[in-house]
């Protein structure tokens, strides 16, 4: 039992609460518009896809050390709709101010970090110097240099900001030492220049001669793991840590591992720092994690954790250095085990089967992922307060993702935020004590992601900028990105809704069909069933561009956390153990028949569709009824044995964390687990979208079902998409995520809401360049 002032919407309340108890509330039905429409106003209509192009996400927000300022990444669409663009904007904290753009960069601008004086800015970017463009010089591609690191100084908040590094393989992450002089990069170069890159790489500098036949480009790989989806080849693409001195520039390498390493993070004296990486003997044949130390003087290393089978990251120190915390588990439920908070002591004392587990108790489960067409997923965080008492991390709950914090010393827990809503990323700011300010990044179902202020003072939270009031204030949120565009656009909010199955509370939304005039249908209405992939993470409050789509065209919107969804603890997280079909298909089913039952869907117009683990069920589910009008299978897995043998997961580990077995271990459990087994049942129309350089469930996979039922002459139909990854709904290019939202959308609306039969006329426009 714990308790604290929690935010809820627009306001906060002091409760008490138990994490333990999942309570299901009854939420309140929107009131129906008036149906009358007056003269002269102009009645808001339903969102569009192409409405994507307008729309502003901000992410990575950093408070600066005093907590005045907030710099955040912003991402818009390049004008020409066919890439994005990132830059730096800054915001004060009291909301006294619009916020403004800092950076103009060419393309990407991110990664801002507040050097502690909070006088500079490191941050990265793919811009390029003037003389790297003259003739003669390498080309950006040949270089390979990608981002680098830029300072930015922030005496009068604004001004040219110049290049730090010149490391050949560009930069992916950083972050300041103590007493502001140095900057910790991750980068995969191997020397500090051109020069001594390719020689420790085994490659030749020097041009090939007129006449001579072309260099060898073959690829030979001794190791699995060795290619990321929406990055391609990695095999000679490790991060690793190296030292920049902010004055000079001069780098140097920091570490002498082989393994990727990642999540640098600075001790309080400057004289350590700690990162994660994997450097276990044939690490590619599993997916650990451990957290190292590394003497930043002497280069002397330390593993902090070092069981047979764990994966922990987010390192973040405690003020003494005696300690750090950190997210992670030991997979004690397999695939579906929860990660905690936990303190590792400095020295490696902890290492073999050691820690302190401080929120385990409370089956809380961070660094959860939460679905979201617009909202950005970021990488997980924990921030100390000055005194170290508290840890401040984010976790879901009920539905929503929350802000948090417990405490060191007993592990109780206090709820910083509550709402219907969805906290992506934050950045902590210290003060006094267990005193700080917390900037994040919150979004709703109608809300999209902005910047909000929380300040937290001793045992209280409260609104940034107001004093509390009888337990009560006002939330602050200090930007209003996309005002302008949301103007004249109606979302309509989800109710929340519950079912048991098999003595298990299954969670879902159901977003009303609303037309163009703003009014609710009366009667049962045509239905889309969403389904999240993962399969573990979650739906929640967060905003679905895709779904708003859909409910504009009359068609309601239903989308269930079934078993195996992250959120409500380590049990119903593993409860698909060996069972990605038969049970997750029950728990979404009993969603659908409790809306038919409530006369809020039409069983005669039911459509379902899904995105990776969702694109696997849906295309279980029309093998196992026929009662679908309609189906859309995203990036979907159909043929389990091929999708852990081909791709960036490809290998023993996921199999035997989700199903208990490699699939040369048991095949039987992987013929009865794939969708393809049962295709020669599928009646149900089906589109198969997929991306031509998806990695993570590569092509192959839509390729087989679509085979199967095009041999069967069943209606089927196949939509590739070009240079898209697995990301293709969430960060694809602008004009495909339309392209494919109006896809979506047509085809629901063809089979649903027209009644037709047969397939759909192609497009007029096919592509296939």
């Amino acid at each position: 039992m714990c308790v604290g002032m929690v935010a809820s919407g627009d306001f906060a309340v002091a409760r008490s609460f138990t994490p333990e108890k999942r309570a299901c509330r009854p939420q309140r039905v929107p009131e129906r518009l008036s149906r009358d429409r007056m003269v002269g106003v102009v009645m808001p209509r339903p969102a569009r896809p192409e409405d994507l192009y307008s729309l502003r996400i901000p992410t990575d927000p950093q408070l600066s050390p005093d907590g005045n300022v907030v710099v955040f990444t912003l991402q818009t669409v390049a004008p020409a709709k066919d890439a994005y663009r990132h830059a730096l904007w800054s915001v004060p904290a009291d909301g006294t101010a619009p916020a403004r753009q800092l950076t103009i960069g060419a393309r990407h601008d991110g990664s801002a970090r507040f050097s502690p004086d909070g006088q500079w800015l490191a941050f990265v970017s793919d811009r390029r110097l003037v003389a790297e463009e003259l003739p003669g010089a390498p080309s950006a591609e040949e270089r390979e240099d990608g981002k680098q690191v830029y300072l930015l100084s922030l005496h009068g908040m604004g001004g040219e900001a110049r290049r730090l590094t010149d490391l050949p393989r560009g930069v992916d992450d950083l972050a300041w030492s103590p007493d502001g002089r140095r900057l910790v990069v991750a980068t995969s170069s191997l020397g500090a220049t051109r020069e001594q890159d390719a020689r420790r790489r085994g490659k030749r500098t020097d041009k090939v001669a007129p006449g001579d036949p072309p260099r060898s480009d073959y690829r030979y790989i001794d190791r699995l793991q060795y290619e990321l989806n929406a990055t391609g080849f990695t095999y000679d693409r490790t991060p690793r840590l190296w030292l920049v001195d902010v004055e000079t520039g001069e780098a140097r390498r920091l570490s002498n591992g082989r393994a990727p390493e990642e999540r640098p993070a600075w001790s309080p004296d400057g004289k350590h720092i700690a990162f994660a990486t994997n450097r276990r003997p044939d690490r590619d044949l599993g997916f650990r994690q451990d957290v190292w130390v590394v003497d930043v003087g002497s280069g002397r290393e330390t593993r902090l954790t070092d069981g047979s089978d764990n994966f922990f990251g987010a390192p973040a120190w405690l003020p003494d250095g005696k300690s750090v915390a950190l997210l992670g588990h030991r997979y004690p439920a397999n695939a579906g085990s929860r990660s905690d908070v936990w303190l590792f002591a400095t020295d490696g004392s902890d290492a073999r089967g050691g820690g302190r587990n401080l929120s385990g108790r409370h089956d809380l489960m961070p660094w959860s992922a939460m679905n979201s067409d617009l909202t950005v997923s970021e990488d997980p965080r924990l921030a100390v307060s000055d005194d170290g008492r508290w840890i401040t991390f984010a976790a879901p709950y009920g539905g929503a993702y929350e802000l948090w914090r417990i405490s060191t010393r007993d592990g109780e827990v206090e709820r910083l935020t509550e709402g219907r809503q969805y906290i992506s990323a934050f950045s902590q700011a210290n003060r006094r004590g267990a005193d700080a300010r917390l900037a994040y990044i919150r979004s709703t179902p109608t809300e999209l992601p902005d910047i909000h202020l929380l300040d937290v003072e001793g045992a209280r939270a409260s609104a940034a900028g107001e004093s509390a009031a009888g337990g009560m204030v006002t939330a602050r949120r200090v930007t209003e990105l996309n005002s302008d565009a949301l103007a004249g656009i109606r979302l309509v909010e989800p109710v929340e809704r519950w079912v048991t199955v098999d003595g298990r509370q299954v969670q879902s939304w159901f977003i009303p069909p609303s037309h163009a005039a703003g009014r609710r249908s009366e009667s049962p209405a045509p239905l889309v069933t969403e389904i999240h992939g993962g399969p573990h993470s979650l739906y929640g409050w967060s905003p679905f561009w895709e779904f708003q789509v859909l409910a504009g065209e009359g068609i309601g919107v239903h989308y269930a956390n079934p078993r195996g969804s992250e959120g409500y603890g380590q049990d119903f997280n593993a409860a698909n153990f060996r069972d990605w079909g038969s049970g997750p298909m029950r728990d979404v089913l009993a969603g659908i028949d409790a809306l038919v039952a409530d006369g809020l869907a039409d069983t005669e117009r039911l459509g379902v569709t899904g995105g990776s683990y969702g694109g696997y069920l849906t295309s279980w589910i029309i093998g196992q009824t026929d009662r679908f009008k309609a189906a859309i299978s995203c990036r979907s897995v159909n043929d389990l044995t091929s999708q852990m043998m081909t791709g960036d997961i490809a290998g023993p580990h996921f199999g035997r964390l989700e199903l208990g077995a490699a699939p040369w271990e048991d095949p039987d459990l992987y013929r009865a687990l794939s969708p393809i087994t049962y295709a020669e049942r599928i009646r149900t129309p089906l589109l198969i979208q997929h991306g031509e350089k998806d990695l993570r469930t590569p092509i192959g996979q839509g390729e087989e079902l679509f085979t199967v039922l095009r041999s069967l002459r069943r209606p089927v139909r196949l939509m590739r998409v070009p240079d898209e990854s697995h990301e293709l709904t969430r960060s694809g290019t602008p004009f495909r995520r339309v392209e494919n939202a109006v896809q979506v959308r047509d085809w629901f609306r063809h089979f649903l809401v027209a009644g037709r039969r047969g397939l759909p006329p192609l497009p007029k426009e096919r592509g296939g360049k």
